[in-house]
Formats: C-alpha cells, structure tokens, sequence
C-alpha cells in the first residue's frame, strides 16, 4: 500500500507532517510545517485570500474648474438696464411724481439732443472735445508708460521720481487750472495740459505697480533660459505687467473726461463742457441733461475701446 505524500529524498527526521502538499525535492530539514496553502502549485488551497472588493461606481467625467471665475459675454443686459431705468424715469414724469423742472422727461431731453443736431452745433461741440481729449490722453498715457517703465526698471529712476509722483499726485488737478492758464494761456494748450497731467500719475502708478508685481519666478526662468534683460523685459516683465496697465488707463481715462469737462467751462467757446455750462446758466435742464448723456456716451465708448485692447492683447490669459 502506498503512502499519501510521497517523499522521495532521504528524512532528516524534521518533517512534522504539515506539508499540504507534494514534496518534490529533498527535505533539508528547514519545513517547519508552518506552509499554511500559500504554495502555487497544484493541490494548494488559497486560505489568506483578499475580500472580494466591493462595488465601485461608475467613474464620471470632472468639469474643468479652471473657468469658474472667467466672465461671460452677456450683451443684452447692459441695454435692458439702461431701457428699464429710462422707462422707469418716463413714467415718473408722466405720473408728475418727477418734476420737470428738476429732472425732465427722457422725449423732453431727446428733443433737445435733436435740435442740437439741426442746428449743427452738435459737431463742433463733440470735435472739439475730443480733439482735446484725444491729445491730452495720448500724450499722459505716453508718457506714463515711459515714466512708469523707468521707475519700475531702474532703481535710480525710482528713487528720484517716486517721491516726486507721490508727492504731486494727490494734488487735485483742477486746482491747477489756474495755474496752467497762467502759463500756457486761455486757449487749448491749458486744456490739453490739465487732461494731460491728470492721466499722467495714475498710468505712471499702474505701470510701476504692474513691473513691481511681476512674479519672479518667471524672471528667474527666462535668466535661466539666458535671456537678455531687453529681452526679459519685452517677453516676461511687460506682458505680464499689461493687466495693470490696462486698469490704470482706463482709470485715467475717466479722469480725463472730468478734467475736459472742467478746462472747458473756463474760457471755451466749443465743448461739451461749454454747452453744459450754457445751459446750466440759462436753466435749461434738457439741454443739460442731455449734454451729461453725451459725456455718458463718450465714457462708454472710452471703455468699450479699452475693453477690446484687453481682449486682443490680452488673449494669452485665456
């Protein structure tokens, strides 16, 4: 009669009988009889198994959260706000709850905007106005930038012309009207130089502020990467310094529609500020108002220009 387990090497007198399965080879006297069935061989038994895994749910796509804070396009609220407000406004007048010698009606207002435009002077108001408004706002814009550059770039220039702007800026600029008309007289040169000294200090603090918070880790990479410093400056610090570019000029902008409107009512004959004035004095409050909406149109035209400068120079963020 045959034995269960065959051992066809010689006992060393160790085997303690716990061996589950064939022995092939010979007993070295090692098998401790602690082999529990975690041999792979045929006959062996899986007694430390894993726990069949419990059911995993089906896996399901995760939405990009990178645009959760990018603004949507949505045009048609703007102008719904703007027609809920006017009809809100013509139906206070209509009721008599607004009177018309504080506030006249919107058909009283664009009446008034339409003789304006029949006896031509709408023109020569608003070409006059914006040819002070287009050289006062180019001229500081340019020059802020090549000021704010410079004291971002240079510790120099910063040290010589940062206290100096901190120290004007706060300087109503109106204030200086007087001063300006002493120096460059009545006509356009006071004007042009009130608008543009009050849109040079807040592009000068936008440029040396956006250059200041440039990270620099990505000087670092592009010094790494042996850039130039004209080269760092044109592809690294200014691309990333446009944002803040950006908002202070049109910061400035709104600054420089105020000054306009208040160089104009000093000494202009054409103007927007000047007709404003006029009809201020005559209590003509149509025609006032509707000389504010002209302003209200040019500020939002200001704006929309800016809007598409970011859009274009700015794509690189999106």
């Amino acid at each position: 009669m045959s034995d269960a387990v065959s051992d066809t090497g010689p006992d060393t007198g160790l085997d303690t009988g716990l061996d589950t399965g064939p022995d092939t080879g010979p007993d070295t006297g090692l098998d401790t009889g602690l082999d529990t069935g975690l041999d792979t061989g045929p006959g062996a038994r899986a007694t430390a198994t894993a726990p069949a895994p419990a059911h995993v749910p089906a896996t399901r796509e995760v939405r990009f959260r990178g645009g959760g804070f990018k603004a949507r396009p949505m045009g048609l609220i703007g102008p719904a706000v703007f027609a809920c407000l006017i009809a809100l406004w013509q139906i206070g007048s209509g009721a008599g709850l607004i009177s018309a010698l504080v506030l006249p009606a919107p058909t009283e207002v664009a009446q008034a905007f339409a003789e304006l435009v029949r006896s031509g002077n709408l023109w020569k108001h608003l070409s006059a106005s914006l040819q002070r408004l287009a050289l006062g706002f180019t001229a500081g814009t340019a020059l802020g930038l090549t000021v704010g550059t410079l004291i971002g770039l240079f510790s120099v220039a910063r040290a010589g012309m940062g206290p100096l702007v901190a120290a004007i800026f706060p300087i109503p600029k109106i204030a200086l009207l007087p001063l300006f008309i002493i120096w460059f007289g009545i006509g356009e040169g006071s004007k042009v130089a009130t608008i543009l000294f009050g849109c040079f200090f807040p592009t000068v603090i936008a440029t040396y502020g956006g250059i200041d918070g440039v990270d620099r880790t990505l000087i670092r990479m592009g010094q790494s990467f042996g850039l130039s410093r004209w080269d760092i400056v044109r592809k690294i610090v200014l691309p990333a310094a446009l944002p803040a570019i950006l908002s202070g000029m049109r910061i400035s902008a709104s600054i420089s529609i105020i000054l306009l409107v208040a160089a104009e009512m000093i000494g202009a004959e054409y103007g927007i500020g000047a007709y404003v004035l006029l009809a201020g004095n005559l209590m003509a409050t149509d025609q006032l108002i509707a000389g504010v909406a002209m302003l209200s149109v040019l500020g939002l035209t200001v704006s929309r220009l800016i809007t598409l400068a970011e859009r274009r120079l700015l794509a690189w963020r999106t």
